[in-house]
């Protein structure tokens, strides 16, 4: 997981319902769909049935987030139709128990923080929250954006700019605010929360009339190494992906619905660009793919819930949905971190295993490559990606601890030094 190569990886949830058993069956990574006596079946990467908890659900994408502070480009973001629990996953609800990816993710990051700057690293940590609604650009976190629609409005056509260097995105004249602890964080969240658009429509009473997109910059450096890091984690919580004839709306939010179609409409053709290999990848045909290019392109890490209702009703556009996040599941990306120097010195969240490297972590991937045989540098058939991603990342975090490697050398009777540079 922590590795993400190749595609971009696609997990489902399902919405709890009375009535769920008879229309969806799910379960490890397959679901079943029936729809006018017809079985639909997909299988993702992960399948969350309907009494999964926000803590489980978290806990599968909690190394994911970790790589943020790897210097990675880390993107999650929900899909489905409204309705479908897709803000409950990302933000969450009033208990802690119900909290979301969101919060618990930036937490987590606070928390490493804390120990990381215990061992000589130091962090900055900034944030942004850019709202994209009628696809025109909205600062979440102006002042007024609260309580004034036209507050926070970016009328620059060629706001949004892409820095080749840190691999992240910049909306020029959008407030980018210092995170310092896991309060100043959550009144971020809560602010950009209370500016975001929102109306009623037929198949929901508070529905979300745009796409929020939550960015997480994160500096580091250890002086003594000399390493320096910058990654970034991009949450994304997307409009609802209903028809007009089901959603009911009229004037104003019949243009809404427009312009939120069309903006996932291009959003496949992304994916279908990315899954086809073509050479041109259409980003700058909507506000929302220009600004995630990072995350959908290739270096970033990227993982996209798709959002299920159970209901009879909602039968077919969860259908839709998930024969959207099918094509995504194609898609292939090669991640890569963010700049960094003197990357022999190993890795930030390295640093936080450091001490029983030569324990579990290095057990584990003892285990995992004794898997991997080589003979002249010779790779067998036998090595499968998950290995080589796992026992890779595992091999690379403790190049610097000479003990560790020695542990590695002893059981795998070869020398870490065999690896292929491909693996890193």
């Amino acid at each position: 997981m922590v590795e993400l190569r190749g595609n971009i990886r696609v997990f489902c949830r399902v919405r709890p319902h009375p009535a769920s058993a008879a229309r969806c069956l799910a379960g490890g990574s397959s679901l079943a769909l029936t729809l006018d006596n017809k079985e639909h079946s997909f299988a993702f990467d992960k399948v969350f049935g309907p009494g999964t908890s926000q803590q489980q659900v978290f806990d599968s994408v909690s190394e994911l987030v970790q790589s943020a502070l790897d210097g990675f480009h880390v993107c999650l973001f929900s899909y489905g139709q409204t309705g479908a629990g897709k803000t409950y996953t990302m933000s969450g609800g009033n208990t802690p128990e119900q909290q979301g990816l969101m919060p618990r993710a930036v937490n987590q990051i606070l928390d490493s923080v804390v120990q990381l700057t215990e061992q000589e690293w130091q962090y900055t940590l900034s944030a942004s929250c850019i709202e994209v609604y009628n696809n025109t650009l909205r600062d979440l976190l102006a002042e007024g954006a609260g309580s004034k629609p036209e507050a926070g409005r970016i009328s620059d056509a060629n706001a949004i700019k892409h820095d080749a260097a840190g691999g992240h995105t910049v909306v020029i004249g959008a407030n980018r605010l210092p995170v310092t602890d896991a309060a100043s964080a959550a009144a971020l969240m809560a602010r950009a929360s209370e500016a975001r658009a929102c109306e009623a429509t037929a198949m929901n009473a508070v529905s979300s009339r745009s796409h929020c997109v939550f960015m997480l910059y994160i500096a580091a450096s250890h002086a003594s190494t000399n390493t320096h890091l910058t990654g970034s984690l991009c949450l994304v919580d997307l409009a609802g992906s209903e028809r007009l004839d089901r959603s009911m709306v009229e004037d104003m939010r019949k243009r809404e619905a427009c312009s939120i179609n069309q903006s996932l409409s291009a959003l496949g053709d992304v994916f279908a660009a990315l899954s086809s290999k073509t050479s041109h990848v259409p980003y700058r045909n909507s506000k929302l793919t220009y600004l995630l290019q990072p995350c959908l392109g290739g270096h970033g890490k990227t993982l996209m819930f798709v959002h299920i209702n159970p209901e009879p009703a909602s039968a077919q556009e969860s259908l839709c949905s998930l024969k959207f996040a099918a094509k995504v599941n194609g898609c292939e990306t090669a991640a890569r971190g963010g700049a960094r120097r003197n990357v022999t010195q190993g890795s930030a969240s390295a640093a936080l295993v450091s001490a029983g490297l030569a324990s579990a972590c290095l057990r584990l991937a003892a285990l995992m490559l004794t898997q991997v045989m080589y003979t002249g540098g010779r790779e067998h058939a036998c090595c499968t990606q998950l290995c080589r991603c796992t026992a890779s990342s595992i091999v690379c975090n403790a190049s610097s601890n000479q003990p560790a490697l020695k542990y590695v050398g002893t059981k795998l009777c070869c020398s870490p030094a065999c690896v292929p540079s491909y693996w890193y």
